[in-house]
């Protein structure tokens, strides 16, 4: 059972806005560091922030939590082990970020989680896709499938990678949907979130997610494209409060993190009140 925030924490609260409209330009500044986000208290279910959550943005590498979800549900069912080793076919090697896999070098389905956790490898990505469904036609045909059964309404992915492709869209809401399914039904996935590199090839590849291990943050994953802008999914755990984040379009890397940090912050001061996160994110968003 949640209660009103101590007037300690009001206080808190307060200063963390006023310090924050003092650092940031101006409102119209402001609006442009991020299009759309979405904040969800996992621990109680109360949405406590919107900003454009319907807002139709192309997902980017968030595309690759929907790849790694349905691999992680093979397994869980007994269908693919994480120990499978299976020889990459040429056709996996595609642009973007990479982990450099080798045409026809044996890998690990587990070898290719981190690669798409950790470095969004849109090899990795591909990879897999063709290891479960034959080639990647098929397996997005299954990512549709399964966003229309968590009720991703304004979603529709093209590839596996999120890579550009006319007609892929997404929301802040949706990707919100996505996530939050994708931890309770695979919590261990956050094994592979969690990691700040990744070592494959001889190579040490760093994590996309530069906001792992600040301020309890343990995952998820981030995206960009030019169309897109910089995406981001966050989870967050402090206590017995987990937070999700999504925030999508953002001008730049550092103005979506700046924006995510802020989320982080007011939900945790505040995780029962969506009234009082406003009031944090007032000139934020």
């Amino acid at each position: 059972m949640f209660h009103s925030p101590s007037l300690p924490g009001r206080w808190l609260c307060a200063l963390a806005c006023v310090l924050a409209l003092l650092w940031l330009p101006d409102n119209a500044d402001a609006a442009r560091r991020a299009r759309a986000a979405v904040m969800i208290n996992l621990s109680t279910g109360k949405v406590l922030y919107e900003h454009n959550p319907n807002l139709s943005i192309p997902p980017a590498s968030l595309t690759k939590v929907m790849t790694m979800y349905l691999t992680l549900d093979r397994i869980k069912t007994g269908r693919l082990k994480r120990n499978t080793t299976f020889r990459v076919h040429p056709t996996a090697r595609v642009g973007g970020s990479k982990i450099r896999l080798r045409p026809r070098q044996q890998v690990s389905v587990d070898q290719l989680l981190y690669g798409m956790a950790v470095a969004s490898g849109n090899d990795a990505a591909m990879a897999i896709s063709q290891h479960i469904s034959g080639n990647s036609r098929n397996f997005t045909a299954q990512m549709n499938r399964k966003a229309r059964q968590l009720g991703m309404k304004k979603t529709v992915f093209k590839n596996p990678t999120g890579l550009p492709a006319a007609g892929q869209r997404t929301t802040a809401r949706d990707m919100a949907t996505l996530a939050r399914a994708y931890l309770r039904n695979h919590p261990q996935a956050l094994r592979y979130h969690k990691q700040r590199s990744f070592r494959f090839n001889g190579r040490t590849l760093g994590a996309t997610n530069t906001l792992l291990g600040i301020n309890g943050v343990d995952g998820l994953k981030t995206g960009w494209t030019v169309a897109s802008g910089y995406n981001i999914i966050v989870t967050a755990r402090r206590g017995k409060t987990r937070l999700l984040i999504v925030v999508m379009g953002g001008r730049s890397r550092n103005a979506r993190d700046m924006v995510a940090r802020e989320l982080l912050e007011a939900g945790f001061k505040t995780p029962a009140s969506p009234a009082q996160v406003r009031k944090c994110m007032r000139g934020i968003l």
